[in-house]
């Protein structure tokens, strides 16, 4: 029986284990030029005992960021920074990749430089607010892409995904869910175009191929992971199809042979099983387990064959040495939701690890 403790290959990498730590948005870099500081690489130098570390959402463009403090990938400076990270890693045998988010209409133009506005595939505002240094402000309507600001964007996408291996990550994780740019193309909702990335199902899934293909070609198939969240309703998402668009999705990047498939599961396991069996290569899951943070429990969905590997967040965040406790049954620290999102190494680099 295969467990969350044995090796795996992922792209020709061999991890220690099948545990990983989910991308999570921590918004600490206070740096110059959204460049990642010494104080995040202590953060994820301290989770290098993960299978594999994917790095919280790392914009591929200015107009990509969305939230405040949030580090980038589209500068040399930024790339030079997070080689700090990558470098104090691997120094602890850890594997780690970049997850690039564009957010598209998600965020606020007073977070953006000079006049850049949010932008998405059609000119349709989130309902919500987004928390900028000013306070919380309502989501603006964005700037609907042209075509060729769309294939600017898949450019971009390329380009911080060779940035990222230049600063030494493993790979990356193209973030195609929780309601930000890519899974914006895909949902009928916030995509209303009629032209090629639009209408039916073909034209919506095409933005999100483009990207991956591109990405694939820059870096290598075996260094791209996809994320991907099918019904899930974050940041004003409206779904429908599912079954359709995310077989359509995964049907045209099956070929690509990426290192891995990346599910943020809805409350329809059956659409797990389905997406699972219809996909040729390693499988990560973020399980639903709504209300609740995915927990010790979760590890028997690798024993059963129904993922590859298991992501954890908020446990992760609370438990630097998380697989340690996973695999002694605990105990576990307690996440303190007051310190996720800004702020210094309290709630960030200070919970304690086992002592013995």
């Amino acid at each position: 029986m295969t467990t969350a403790f044995d090796p795996i290959d992922l792209g020709g990498q061999r991890l220690t284990s099948r545990v990983v730590m989910a991308p999570m948005t921590r918004s600490r870099a206070h740096g110059p030029g959204a460049e990642p500081t010494e104080l995040m690489a202590t953060y994820y130098t301290q989770r290098a005992g993960a299978g594999l570390i994917v790095t919280e959402g790392i914009q591929p463009s200015p107009v990509g960021q969305g939230y405040p403090d949030t580090p980038g990938l589209h500068t040399t400076g930024q790339v030079q920074a997070w080689r700090t990270v990558t470098d104090a890693v691997h120094r602890e045998g850890g594997v780690i990749f970049a997850q690039l988010m564009h957010t598209g209409r998600i965020g606020h133009p007073s977070l953006l430089p000079g006049s850049l506005v949010p932008v998405g595939p059609s000119a349709v505002a989130a309902k919500g607010q987004v928390f900028t240094h000013e306070g919380p402000k309502d989501f603006v309507t964005p700037k609907e892409l042209s075509e060729t600001e769309i294939r600017q964007t898949v450019a971009d996408f390329a380009a911080a995904a060779r940035g990222a291996i230049e600063a030494g990550f493993d790979g990356v994780e193209i973030h195609g869910a929780n309601g930000y740019l890519i899974h914006q193309f895909l949902a009928p909702g916030s995509n209303q175009r009629t032209d090629a990335w639009g209408g039916g199902t073909e034209g919506r899934i095409r933005f999100a191929v483009e990207v991956v293909t591109a990405v694939a070609e820059a870096i290598g198939n075996h260094r791209v992971g996809l994320r991907i969240s099918p019904g899930n309703p974050y940041n004003d998402m409206s779904e429908d199809n599912l079954g359709e668009v995310y077989s359509a999705l995964l049907g045209r990047l099956a070929g690509l042979e990426l290192a891995y498939l990346h599910l943020v599961e809805g409350p329809d396991r059956g659409l797990t099983a389905s997406l699972r069996k219809a996909w040729p290569g390693t499988f990560i899951l973020n399980p639903f387990t709504y209300p609740d943070a995915t927990g010790p429990d979760a590890l028997k969905l690798i024993e059963d064959g129904s993922t590859d590997m298991i992501a954890y967040g908020a446990l992760f965040l609370a438990n630097p040495d998380l697989p340690r406790r996973l695999a002694a049954g605990g105990p576990f620290n307690t996440p303190d939701p007051a310190t996720f999102y800004g702020g210094d190494h309290r709630g960030y680099t200070d919970y304690p690890t086992l002592t013995a």
